[in-house]
């Protein structure tokens, strides 16, 4: 199922404050981590109704993702 697209739009802001604020990055870098992620593209597809999961805890998915991205390029780097 898809959300509105408004109400969507709003969610996204509010997740992306979390996440800025639990990376300790600016809002304009959590915005451009966000809407390159896996999380954003599922959210948007409405795969498995992640829309309708905590802001908390899609921006605690959006931290796990980082946190994949972060080990996954120091590995590739060693």
């Amino acid at each position: 199922m898809l959300a509105n697209k408004t109400i969507l739009q709003m969610k996204y802001a509010r997740i992306v404050k979390l996440f800025a604020e639990k990376a300790h990055w600016t809002y304009e870098d959590a915005l451009g981590f966000f809407y390159d992620s896996v999380t954003y593209h599922l959210i948007s597809e409405g795969t498995a109704d992640m829309h309708c999961l905590s802001d908390e805890y899609l921006a605690d998915e959006l931290l796990l993702e980082l946190q994949k991205q972060t080990s996954s390029e120091r590995t590739c780097s060693s």
